[in-house]
């Protein structure tokens, strides 16, 4: 039971199991109970998320630029590229493969299924802020407390992160797998279930083979500016890499990150600096993931795959990812603003891209840790530190 409680991608599974199940089963009236929960968590996750993403971009933004100067730049630069380019891929690949692969799939808009389960009651909680304002305003906030002097701004915002993260880990989080367990019954009962399965199914090995090649191909980069072999180097990293796969967080696994970048003969002071930093703001991984996981579920449902909303899509991602925190799930709820901004998800799309996301969490938190040590042995080629042979 212990082990249950505290890992989320087993209850995230037994819930889109139960629900798959039991929606054939239960009686109506027991099936509302389940969708008027839905109906109120729903509420406060959209009531929820522009808080969420002024609680964790402003102090991410407002820390960031205090921690160095040429150096930060240049690595938070790096870190942006490699995310962008991770995102970039994840389109091109997506577009080109999933098309046809998830041709014989045709998901309809579950809101609008003549059979569904319909709450007993609603609660309406309205945002506070629109999710572009709120975007707006943590990058007008996160930029002016890097650079001016507001120490009690900065303090503020940094109570307001753990309160945010407190409401995140108990709040949310915890009630995430009924939240699916409710959407799955759902779709069950509408007899939707087997094709969502179905595109879970096709679409995982084709963003396991695509995180692959991007730590492939960062390693290349970095061992031919340190001129090492970047299998090599790969090979030190792999114990964070599986660290990561158990701890589903990139904060977690600093330890074991920064002591195998180390052994790739990385500077003390350099891997210092860019590890933790790149816990932070390097979700290359994170962002890959959820690019594909919302073309497919747009494919699947009909909805016509515009390239330039999505490249824009793909460069806010990118910088929305910065507030991603460091327990699991966290790059899914730092991005579910800009999912229904940008993509226009609404709160059923969102708990598909959280059920999605979460069966791969492990998968991407391990490509994000690898991808620490190949930029740190970058930044320290380009800070003029002698890589060890």
């Amino acid at each position: 039971m212990k082990f249950l409680k505290k890992n989320l991608l087993v209850q995230i599974i037994i819930a889109i199991a139960l629900g798959s199940v039991l929606g054939n089963y239960l009686p109506e009236s027991i099936g509302r109970i389940f969708s008027t929960f839905n109906s109120v968590f729903g509420g406060f996750l959209g009531f929820a998320i522009p808080l969420i993403i002024i609680g964790l971009i402003v102090p991410a933004i407002g820390n960031i630029g205090k921690n160095a100067g040429k150096l930060l730049l240049i690595t938070t630069a790096i870190a942006y590229g490699s995310t962008l380019f991770a995102g970039f891929i994840s389109y091109g690949v997506s577009m080109a493969t999933f098309p046809n692969i998830l041709a014989t799939e045709q998901l309809g808009n579950i809101t609008e299924s003549t059979k569904s389960l319909t709450p007993y009651f609603n609660i309406e909680m309205p945002p506070m802020f629109d999710v572009m304002s709120s975007l707006i305003l943590s990058f007008m906030l996160g930029i002016g407390i890097s650079k001016g002097d507001f120490k009690y701004l900065e303090g503020v915002f940094n109570n307001f992160q753990d309160i945010i993260m407190s409401v995140i880990n108990k709040a949310i989080i915890p009630f995430l797998p009924l939240f699916i367990f409710g959407i799955f019954l759902n779709m069950t009962y509408n007899g939707q279930v087997f094709i969502v399965l179905d595109t879970f199914l096709k679409i995982i090995g084709v963003i396991f083979i695509l995180h692959i090649f991007v730590l492939i191909f960062q390693y290349v980069i970095a061992g031919t500016m340190s001129k090492q072999n970047p299998f090599k180097l790969m090979k030190n990293m792999l114990p964070a890499y599986f660290t990561a796969l158990g701890t589903q967080s990139s904060a977690a696994t600093i330890p074991v990150t920064l002591e195998h970048t180390l052994k790739n003969g990385v500077d003390p002071k350099i891997a210092g600096f860019a590890i933790p930093l790149c816990a932070t703001i390097h979700l290359a991984g994170s962002t890959l993931k959820i690019v594909a996981c919302s073309i497919a579920l747009m494919l699947v449902q009909g909805q016509n795959v515009d390239f330039t909303l999505m490249v824009g899509f793909i460069f806010m991602l990118g910088i929305a990812m910065v507030a991603a925190p460091g327990v699991p799930g966290g790059a899914i709820m730092a991005s579910l603003g800009v999912l229904s901004s940008i993509l226009g998800f609404d709160t059923e799309q969102q708990s598909l891209m959280i059920a999605l996301y979460i069966a791969m969490d492990s998968f991407g938190t391990a490509c994000n840790v690898m991808g620490d040590g190949a930029i740190a042995i970058i930044v320290n080629k380009i800070s003029n530190k002698p890589v060890a042979a």
